[in-house]
């Protein structure tokens, strides 16, 4: 038997590594998933930039707003253990769904049943998100066992980490890398991968219930704050007799004790109105940042560094800068006066949020050259590509309607471009084109009009009989080149784009005039079995076309470069990524470690579910002002979002120089074991 005031010592619980491997797995599953999202969405699904960003947001956003119906859920009704469970299994679901979907041959509804999945997946991660923590710390007898309590969340905080680290290194090698079901990447596999972790994480959580201490539920305090919110507004209206604090027109039916904790709650929740701008900044590193690296020259040496590869910074930076910052930046910059409380600490992070948005504006102001030549409102965009191997002078206006003509000379299987003539709507545009005398293209004559659609790249191909027209396209290629064959040669003879290995990559025809889409890489160019073109490179986001012409039995090709090719490495992308992960650790860490230590004990698991909360309204911000349109060009949308944030940090200043710091000790229980030591990566 101990001595009379010692504490006694108990064995650290064999349970926890059963919740820590589940923890592990459930964030490979939901970080890996999530890295590629984005991607698929635009890539497979078809959806735009915008499109895609607004689902990616929209989906943060509920896994961001269900932790509260998981925490009323557990506290009320199903206890900690049964709800992890029970809402692990239709995550799991939902992971197995989304990984089915993207398999073609299945032929399943891709879009209905990915946003399907999304939301199982979004209601799973977000239900359990606030139970796993305090699930483990319900594994631990206190104070006989403080001391293991605070190793606990050290090595939740390091799986949560590390789960996130290694899947969104790998998924992208998965997407990329690996080619099934005749597709030059794999997005089953991808997502396959971190639905079978989460599939593992389950069988490790039920793995080791006979060891669990599990706690039968302890009462809905999330609900009973709300209720007693909206009953002291609902008497403070109806009353005449003026009170103290508003709140206290509920002491007719709660308890003082209860009141008072809501109180102070609230004036910790005062403090959570500016939060959502930073996470709305934070969650654009899915979205936003990785369609940016997209856009990117992704070479390093023999090894690709791939767009959604970039996220595995955060965490990786994450794990340095913690003990980074508390060993030595905190010290410097309270040393310099820079910092005196925990709320200047945010402030300073926000302000590193909006440095790093201004830095992603003059990344995407030098990536402006690379993408070519957007089709704008009210202008038509003209290209005449010429399928003969000697010049065409072409005549047209200036602008339709104008008398005055200028010429201009197409080279031998050359392009003219003019990407700025003004329509509305439909525009006919007169032209002549003459061949060169004493060539094959002497006697060759050709007037008429150019039927201009707005906001098109409108594209037109000189051969033997006629002009013809197609809609081109010149967005920017993803994940390697577009080519395009146009071929003015006397019959339908087959093409093929032989790799460096010699083997085929792509077989069409002569009249097929569609583009095509190729890994970037070194081809040579076949038609008729002759080899026309050799040492072809063709480089990741370039839009290519090739003119070819037959004159004798003989083919001349020449390609011709729409769109430049991704020539803004990568890397430049690095310092963005670390000033944002420097913020998060002075806005995020920090903030968490202050509204734990400020709000009441009994109010903890409801300022737990409010914080994530904040996370979902930072994705609706994003959502309303990408749906908006508020800006027509991503760099001017950056540098919006950077100024939104500093006016948000303006004001939680303000906010900030107000607030009283208090210790606020609750009246009715002790702190609870799920107070963290150490936060949840949100992101």
């Amino acid at each position: 038997m101990e001595a009379e005031g010692k504490v006694a010592k108990l064995p650290y619980p064999k349970s926890v590594a059963f919740i820590v491997t589940n923890e592990f797995c459930e964030r490979f599953s939901y970080y890996g998933m999530r890295t590629i999202l984005s991607l698929y969405l635009r890539d497979k699904l078809g959806y735009t930039d915008n499109g895609a960003t607004v689902i990616y947001h929209v989906f943060t956003m509920f896994a961001y707003f269900f932790p509260l119906l998981g925490a009323m859920i557990a506290d009320s009704w199903l206890g900690r253990f049964r709800t992890i469970f029970y809402l692990s299994l239709v995550y799991a679901a939902g992971s197995i769904l989304i990984s089915l979907t993207a398999i073609p041959p299945l032929g399943l509804p891709q879009m209905e049943i990915t946003i399907m999945a999304l939301l199982l997946v979004a209601f799973g991660t977000g239900g359990i998100k606030p139970c796993v923590s305090a699930f483990g710390g319900d594994q631990f007898k206190l104070p006989e066992q403080e001391r293991y309590l605070g190793y606990f969340f050290s090595l939740f905080y390091f799986s949560i980490n590390a789960g996130s680290l290694i899947s969104t290194f790998l998924t992208p090698i998965l997407r990329a890398d690996v080619h099934c079901f005749g597709d030059q990447d794999c997005y089953s596999l991808a997502f396959g991968v971190p639905g079978i972790l989460m599939i593992v994480s389950i069988i490790f959580f039920v793995a080791g219930k006979r060891l669990y201490i599990i706690k039968k539920p302890s009462g809905n305090i999330i609900g009973k704050v709300f209720t007693c919110i909206g009953h002291a507004i609902v008497r403070s209206v109806k009353s005449r007799n003026k009170r103290e604090h508003w709140l206290d027109h509920a002491d007719d039916k709660y308890d003082t004790s209860l009141i008072e904790d809501v109180k102070s709650l609230l004036r910790v929740l005062v403090l959570f109105i500016p939060l959502p701008v930073f996470w709305a900044l934070f969650d654009q590193q899915g979205s936003r940042w990785t369609f940016q690296a997209d856009r990117m020259e992704q070479d390093l040496g023999s090894w690709t560094l791939k767009a959604d590869q970039m996220q595995v910074l955060n965490p990786l930076l994450i794990l340095i800068f913690i003990p980074l910052f508390e060993v030595a930046i905190y010290p410097f910059l309270t040393w310099c006066r820079v910092i005196r409380k925990p709320l200047h600490k945010m402030i300073w992070g926000g302000v590193l949020a909006a440095l790093a948005f201004v830095i992603s504006g003059v990344v995407e102001l030098n990536l402006l050259p690379t993408y070519g030549t957007p089709v704008a409102p009210g202008l038509a965009q003209l290209r005449v590509y010429n399928g003969f191997n000697c010049n065409f002078t072409l005549n047209i206006p200036n602008q339709p309607g104008e008398n005055n003509t200028e010429n201009f000379v197409i080279g031998p299987l050359g392009v003219f471009e003019k990407l700025d003539v003004q329509a509305k709507d439909f525009v006919e545009f007169p032209y002549s084109l003459s061949g060169q005398g004493n060539s094959a293209c002497a006697n060759k004559l050709y007037n008429g009009n150019f039927p201009l659609t707005e906001k098109t790249a409108n594209s037109f191909f000189i051969t033997n009989e006629t002009v013809y027209s197609f809609a081109d396209n010149n967005d920017k290629a993803i994940g390697g080149a577009n080519v395009r064959f146009l071929s003015n040669i006397n019959e339908i003879v087959p093409i093929r784009i032989v790799n460096e290995k010699n083997r085929t990559i792509l077989n069409l025809l002569s009249d097929d005039m569609t583009q095509k889409a190729l890994d970037k890489g070194t081809y040579d160019i076949v038609i008729n079995e002759v080899v026309v073109m050799k040492d072809v490179k063709l480089q990741p986001g370039a839009v290519y076309t090739i003119n070819v012409f037959e004159e004798a039995g003989t083919y001349v090709a020449n390609i011709v470069t729409i769109t430049p090719p991704n020539s803004v490495h990568i890397l430049w992308l690095v310092p963005q990524y670390v000033v944002m992960t420097m913020g998060e650790v002075m806005f995020s860490v920090t903030g968490l470690e202050f509204s734990f230590t400020q709000a009441p004990a009994s109010m903890k698991s409801v300022l737990q579910s409010i914080w994530l909360l904040t996370v979902a309204f930072g994705n609706l911000i994003v959502i309303l002002i990408v749906q908006g349109n508020v800006m027509d060009a991503q760099w001017k949308e950056f540098f919006l979002f950077a100024g939104l944030m500093l006016a948000d940090m303006l004001i939680f200043t303000v906010m900030a120089l107000r607030y009283k710091y208090a210790e606020v000790k609750s009246s009715t229980e002790q702190l609870p074991v799920e107070e963290l030591r150490k936060p949840e990566k949100e992101q």
